[in-house]
């Protein structure tokens, strides 16, 4: 099934079965996964969150410790080595190796995190677009993005038309795309190859709980963090003289520690900053997980999945 048509329906059933958990950050993912992997006689959770597959983010990215996981297995969390990026394709790869285990030990795969594009490669694939001129790739990015926006507008409207004229990454991919291949966004993405949604029987949830809940929880998570080791997992990380544009780089929480460190606001200024990024990305998410996601995938309301006895029955298992 790929993510375009897939549902929790499984009178034809076309594979083993895959369950997923999808949701914005601090929405209770890790939790409901947990509860599900023990209602069943065999599971294991695969990491689906582009922040806890890196090894050096155990604490600003909420990684489930190990008591946490109450000895179900977890894969994919903390795999990655912070200076090597972990691309969608990358993870991709590596979690098609774990469902596939999970299958041949007759385990239920329960794929959990919010990183839609990891889920939709996964699923679906990826676009198979020939690499990009790199004088064409300066040549755009080099544009103000109300140029280069205005630009797509009048060489790919579809894809403009489904971004936002500030968006300024995926507005210069999808430019140098057109102009490096002569050919659409839409019109690579509808080659896509390599996804196991048409080899499995996917059961997927989104969950998607009161936002007011969901930024308290932001607040409280973070101010965890803070209290948990965050300052001493950073200093770790900037120890490493790491490349600041890679990903592990770029997590929330980095740079307000960092601020920190240097001396520049304190720690009361920096926990409500992380917070208030925290609770940017979740809306993010949130908002990208209620559009992006297939609308055969049943939305999930905090009352559909916290105090739920039988969780087992969200996914038909």
């Amino acid at each position: 099934m790929s993510t375009s048509n897939s549902s929790n329906e499984h009178d034809d059933p076309t594979g083993p079965r895959l369950a997923l958990i999808a949701g914005p950050t601090a929405s209770g993912k890790s939790d409901l996964a947990i509860r599900l992997a023990r209602s069943v006689p065999r599971a294991v959770v695969v990491n689906a969150d582009s922040a806890q597959v890196y090894a050096d983010l155990s604490v600003l990215s909420a990684r489930p410790t190990d008591e946490e996981m109450q000895g179900v297995p977890h894969r994919l969390f903390g795999a990655w080595d912070g200076a090597f990026a972990c691309s969608a394709p990358d993870w991709a790869a590596a979690a098609t190796i774990e469902i596939n285990a999970a299958h041949a030990a007759d385990a239920l795969p329960i794929l959990v995190g919010g990183t839609g594009l990891y889920i939709r490669t996964l699923l679906d694939g990826i676009a198979p677009i020939p690499p990009i001129d790199p004088a064409i790739r300066t040549e755009v990015r080099a544009l103000p993005v109300a140029e280069a926006y205005a630009a797509l507008s009048r060489e790919d409207p579809i894809r403009a038309a489904q971004l936002g004229p500030a968006d300024t990454t995926r507005v210069a991919r999808a430019l140098e795309v057109v102009r490096s291949t002569g050919a659409s966004m839409a019109h690579w993405h509808a080659q896509r190859t390599g996804g196991i949604g048409d080899s499995v029987d996917l059961s997927a949830v989104v969950l998607m709980p009161d936002r007011a809940w969901l930024y308290e929880r932001c607040d409280r998570r973070f101010a965890a963090m803070w209290q948990r080791g965050a300052v001493d997992e950073v200093r770790t990380l900037l120890a490493r003289n790491l490349d600041p544009d890679l990903p592990v780089m770029r997590a929330i929480g980095i740079r307000e520690v960092t601020a920190v460190l240097n001396g520049e606001i304190d720690a009361d200024a920096a926990i409500a900053a992380g917070s208030q990024a925290t609770r940017n990305y979740a809306k993010r998410q949130y908002t990208w997980l209620r559009n992006q996601m297939p609308a055969g995938w049943p939305r999930l309301a905090i009352e559909n999945y916290i105090h739920t006895p039988n969780v087992a029955s969200l996914f038909q298992v």
